[in-house]
């Protein structure tokens, strides 16, 4: 973008590259977003410049959306908001978006499918329900460690008051481990816990 534009210039660039330009839509997602057609680009808050660049992004009818960290740097507000539009967008029928982030409870909001790459690994790729569902914290007396049940978990952590494990074996845990306490992790637990895993592999 061309900072010392206004908006409205920047839009009269690259609208005529698309065959699908509709100029009501970017009116309406200017209005929606609040954004002064007035204004130039190197006023806009950094919040402001991605809801702008959505705008131009979402008014060429576009089938995929691809964004590389689109909330890094976001106020929580800007960026509850900037998910919700994009959760609107999808909900169109036919929509996509792929975005690469590192801020996990965004793809607890938004994701359909998630793929965690590690080193230049894929370590996962997998529909968010069906991993979450995979997986389960166990939590319990350290007494019921032993190097058996250790087995089980792909990372556990101790202290004096007991240890807390992340497991893809909740069914043999529960069979082998009384007394234990169970609960469903989230997309970072999971994430976490397989690099954890990954570096004790290599060592």
């Amino acid at each position: 973008m061309y900072d010392e534009l206004t908006l409205a210039e920047m839009k009269n660039v690259i609208a005529p590259a698309y065959r699908n330009w509709c100029e009501q839509d970017f009116i309406d997602y200017m209005e929606r977003f609040s954004l002064n057609p007035k204004q130039k680009i190197n006023t806009l808050s950094k919040g402001m410049r991605m809801k702008y660049a959505l705008a131009l992004a979402l008014s060429h009818k576009a089938e995929l959306l691809i964004m590389d960290e689109p909330t890094s740097g976001l106020d929580p507000l800007v960026r509850s908001q900037l998910l919700n539009i994009l959760k609107d967008y999808m909900g169109k029928g036919g929509k996509g978006v792929f975005f690469s982030t590192h801020i996990t409870s965004d793809l607890e909001k938004i994701a359909d499918m998630l793929i965690m790459i590690d080193g230049g690994e894929i370590v996962f790729q997998e529909e968010k329900d069906q991993l979450l569902d995979s997986y389960r914290i166990i939590k319990g007396s350290t007494e019921k460690l032993n190097t058996d049940t250790r087995q089980y978990f792909l990372n556990i952590e101790e202290s004096a008051f007991g240890f807390t494990g992340i497991t893809k074996q909740g069914s043999d845990v529960m069979e082998h481990m009384q007394d234990v306490l169970t609960e469903r992790p989230t997309i970072e637990d999971i994430m976490l816990a397989n690099v954890e895993r990954r570096k004790k592999d290599v060592n």
